[in-house]
């Protein structure tokens, strides 16, 4: 990996790491995730409930598919049709993935590593189709949108047994104390910080389970080339209060701050340490 420069906008940042009773984690799995910044969790969500949120996504994944074929290049952004599909705030829609965003598990994994009040911040399914081989490049979270705090959390949850064939993630490990780097846009795959790594981890992980990391880790997926399409629901928190920046890095500092609240998909999980059963 060469020389990365942070993000313009990245000028005083420092991990935190809060004092936790822990509810879901052991305590070498934190000091892992607090060290290396990621981890990977099996068994996170059970079988029927994977089924009835995929039965659901598949529906909403159809509807972008067959938009974006309706398209003159069969893409949009990131998007393209027979490699990539991304459809967001399935919350919004979908009975089943509210019930996997507030799922008890992952809501205690927010617990034990962001902390006691904790919304969601984002959700989008991603599945990648082997018709089209592409690998998604090296990037982190915070590189697309600038969200302080900059410490945010991806619970990137597989829906189909994901490996290095059809495209799981791949992370580096202790990137992330560094905060948001600089990221450049690469026509037509997406933002990237940096090209390769010698220090890069395959991070495969079985229906159900989920790769967990920071919102500074860089991580990338490989293409899939096996028969079948890798489906993956990637659900973000953010402390309680935490602000998208807008404006353009490279022309000064920002222009303004968006509070991230909209009731509709991004909701309270924690609330004074408490989880917090339905939407508010």
């Amino acid at each position: 990996m060469s020389v990365v420069l942070p993000h313009p906008w990245n000028t005083d940042f420092e991990w935190q790491r809060r004092p936790v009773v822990p509810r879901r984690l052991g305590t070498a799995e934190i000091d892992r995730f607090h060290d290396e910044g990621w981890l990977v969790l099996d068994d996170l969500v059970e079988p029927d409930t994977i089924r009835a949120l995929t039965d659901e996504l598949d529906e909403i994944e159809g509807e972008v598919d067959e938009l974006l074929r309706s398209l003159p290049d069969e893409r949009m952004f990131i998007a393209e049709a027979g490699a990539i599909t991304f459809s967001p705030h399935a919350v919004v829609s979908s009975a089943a993935a509210r019930t996997v965003s507030r799922h008890p598990a992952i809501v205690d994994v927010c617990h034990d590593l962001l902390g006691p009040d904790v919304r969601l911040y984002w959700d989008q399914l991603v599945y990648k189709s082997p018709a089209k081989p592409r690998q998604f490049p090296w990037h982190q979270d915070n590189g697309y949108t600038f969200v302080e705090p900059q410490q945010y959390l991806t619970v990137w949850l597989a829906l189909t047994d994901t490996t290095v064939d059809n495209g799981c993630p791949w992370v580096v490990p202790g990137c992330h104390t560094r905060g948001t780097l600089a990221h450049h846009y690469v026509d037509p795959l997406g933002h990237r910080c940096f090209a390769t790594s010698d220090d890069a981890i395959a991070a495969p992980v079985r229906a159900g389970g989920a790769v967990v990391f920071s919102s500074l880790t860089p991580h990338m997926t490989g293409p899939n080339t096996t028969g079948t399409v890798r489906k993956a629901y990637i659900l973000q928190y953010a402390p309680d209060g935490a602000e998208v920046l807008e404006g353009k890095a490279g022309d000064g500092p920002p222009t303004a701050r968006v509070i991230q609240n909209d009731p509709s998909r991004q909701y309270a999980v924690l609330c004074n340490g408490e989880p917090v059963v339905s939407p508010s």
